[in-house]
């Protein structure tokens, strides 16, 4: 057991927050195995993990990699150190606790994993959670936006310094090494995610492969990063150009800037997603690319780099104040190359906010 303390009032509200939401849909004991799921609502930062919610207590189920990080991040929490598998020691809390009744979060443990533990777990009928946790984070307080401006920052320095040292004959695993040296040299942790660097041809992938093909003068660095910071991710996108801009790609450049200007101007409260992304998605096919433009427009963002909202046509919910959502038009042209710009932008009460600040304009995307 740890010693008790009480909880943050950032904490301690979202575990309110949580509670009434349990309350709500008749849960009294709900298992929280998502990393940052975990974080968010107790800023316990541990891995391999569990977190289990009750009406009136918070326990953290862990190793004793993270005893330590238990005391120092939630004394306030009762801790339960296995020596065992997880799910094992689930079940003995289950068991110890009276729990006849146990919600799981089912979109992060395996078929398998899931199997197991309603083996082991005898006593307490296992339950899919709803999304509380999800739905609780898709908006962002005034904390986490501080901490998102801090990674933006940091992505947009690092692409800004990075910029300067590209050179004719670098590869693209050159170039992305370079840029997450200057994210983690200005205080990221590391990237959100593994650095994109697809040059001519290769930016033709959505998600390209980087390499060792090599810039030529006249080439197209499409490049797709971000900064890790505090835990929350920053996510950006630019296309430069090696000394000139190519014709073809020099068209769609100017097409997926303005298709990513009408979609920004269209983020409001109260619109639907899908609608946000047929803005962008509509001026595209004018311009005869529409089969060109094959992903959804954008995603939401926080401690995950992709977590919900989905800005798609998939998606009829409603955008609201306080999201946060990348929004990415891209169009890929098989053997030529492609354009994507991505903009990391906050949903305010009256429409939108860019958060993130480089430039757009293709005259200051030319290298050289």
């Amino acid at each position: 057991m740890s010693r008790r303390k009480t909880p943050s009032p950032l904490i301690a509200g979202r575990l309110s927050h949580c509670r009434r939401e349990m309350k709500r849909r008749g849960i009294r004991a709900l298992l929280i195995s998502k990393r940052w799921d975990s974080y968010y609502l107790t800023g316990f930062t541990g891995e391999d993990s569990a977190v289990l919610v009750l009406p009136r207590a918070v326990h953290i189920l862990s190793d004793g990699r993270f005893d330590e990080s238990i005391n120092r991040e939630c004394p306030w929490a009762t801790k339960w150190l296995r020596h065992g598998t997880l799910n094992a020691e689930i079940a003995k809390a289950c068991k110890e606790l009276g729990i006849r009744s146990l919600a799981v979060q089912p979109d992060h443990r395996t078929l398998a994993d899931q199997k197991e533990l309603h083996k082991l777990n005898g006593a307490a009928r296992c339950r899919s959670a709803p999304p509380i946790l999800a739905q609780m984070r898709r908006i962002k307080d005034d904390k986490e936006l501080a901490v998102m401006r801090q990674a933006l920052r940091v992505a947009e320095g690092a692409f800004l310094a990075t910029r300067k040292t590209i050179r004719v004959g670098q590869t693209e695993l050159e170039i992305a090494a370079r840029l997450e040296y200057e994210m983690k040299r200005r205080g990221a942790s590391g990237p959100a995610f593994p650095t994109i660097c697809a040059v001519d041809a290769n930016a033709a992938l959505p998600h390209a492969d980087t390499g060792h093909r090599k810039v030529k003068s006249g080439s197209a660095i499409l490049l797709d990063w971000g900064a890790r910071v505090g835990r929350y991710c920053s996510d950006l996108t630019r296309v430069l150009f090696m000394r000139t801009i190519p014709p073809a790609i020099g068209e769609v450049y100017r097409i997926v800037r303005e298709a990513q200007r009408r979609a920004i101007v269209a983020i409001r409260p109260g619109e639907r997603m899908c609608d946000v992304d047929a803005v962008a998605r509509d001026y595209i096919k004018t311009k005869g690319f529409e089969k060109e433009f094959n992903h959804g427009l954008g995603h939401g963002l926080g401690l995950d780099v992709h977590e919900p909202p989905s800005l798609s046509w998939r998606s009829k919910q409603k955008l609201r104040a306080g999201m946060v959502v990348t929004v990415e038009p891209g169009v890929y042209l098989p053997g030529i190359g492609g354009v994507r710009i991505e903009d990391d932008v906050l949903v305010t009460s009256r429409g939108s906010r860019v958060l993130s600040k480089l430039s757009k304009s293709p005259d200051d995307a030319v290298i050289g």
